[in-house]
């Protein structure tokens, strides 16, 4: 016989708690995730600019991730200061990856356009959940050989169409390796030099010309500019074993961290410009050369 003791009784069960979000809750979390990922941006931007050896870790992820923007290499950074990879959820997929159980996920902003109540454009910001390279299965990843150029063909790319002249001159007052005329802009090159000091010296004057075109900055230009020589040796694989940035926090002593975040957004996109410049060339060099090959 079925047991019926299950309907003894004719009091309505309790309502379950829905886990659904209301709209304003739902508009509440994001704006709480959003202001926790300033935050530690911020926290993040004071610390590294406080430690010369913790700025110069920085300064390397950004150059590898030099597509992402200060502010959220600052973000990745505050969570893997060796992230060298990072991708969502769904790009991993899509690579035939997978992110492996119990990864925490990276934090970052991505920004949309959206229309304000005045019917003027505004810029908002939602946070992307990213995970790192170190944290997926990368067994099905298929593998893409970096690019390789030789000295000749970056130090051609790094000066061709190049905003200022570029000459190279014998001697240089103090045994510089490159100097810029305040006069004609025109960076003179001391010539002799080895690839990577002579990449290193033009790329900062470079840098220096870049700078003084864009807003003003609060920091030294030239420590801006050595950020910027820096980033760009990291990229493309020229020994920045001379690189010191001991004084970085001298140079952002008394700025908060929305001015440090300034300096740092400058810097690399200064070197982001000057690196589109060089891609730019060696996809003309890279064409030459095979069509070269084909006669």
């Amino acid at each position: 016989m079925a047991n019926l003791d299950d309907l003894l009784s004719n009091t309505p069960d309790e309502p379950k708690q829905s886990t659904e979000l209301t709209k304003e809750e739902y508009a509440a979390k994001k704006k709480n995730e959003r202001e926790e990922a300033f935050a530690m941006s911020d926290q993040t931007v004071m610390e590294v600019s406080a430690d010369g050896s913790l700025f110069q870790s920085f300064l390397d992820l950004q150059g590898r991730l030099d597509r992402y923007s200060a502010v959220n290499a600052l973000l990745i950074f505050a969570k893997n200061q060796n992230a060298s990879r990072v991708g969502s959820f769904d790009y991993w997929k899509n690579q035939g990856c997978s992110v492996r159980p119990g990864q925490t996920a990276i934090s970052i902003l991505e920004p949309h356009e959206y229309t304000k109540e005045d019917g003027t454009p505004g810029t908002g910001y939602n946070v992307k959940k990213v995970f790192d390279i170190s944290q997926v299965d990368t067994r099905k990843l298929k593998s893409v050989p970096a690019p390789h150029y030789t000295e000749r063909q970056l130090l051609a790319a790094l000066i061709s169409k190049a905003p200022v002249k570029i000459i190279g001159v014998d001697e240089l007052p103090g045994d510089l390796g490159a100097m810029t005329d305040p006069d004609t802009g025109d960076i003179s090159v001391r010539r002799g030099m080895k690839f990577d000091d002579t990449f290193r010296c033009v790329a900062q004057e470079l840098a220096a010309a870049d700078l003084t075109t864009g807003p003003d900055t609060q920091a030294d230009p030239a420590f801006s500019s050595y950020c910027a020589s820096y980033l760009l040796c990291k990229k493309y694989g020229v020994d920045g074993q001379s690189f010191s940035f001991e004084n970085a926090p001298g140079v952002f002593d008394g700025m908060d961290a929305l001015e440090v975040k300034g300096e740092l957004l400058q810097i690399r996109d200064v070197a982001e410009n000057i690196s589109g410049r060089m891609a730019r060339q060696l996809e003309v060099q890279s064409k030459a050369a095979k069509n070269q090959e084909a006669r």
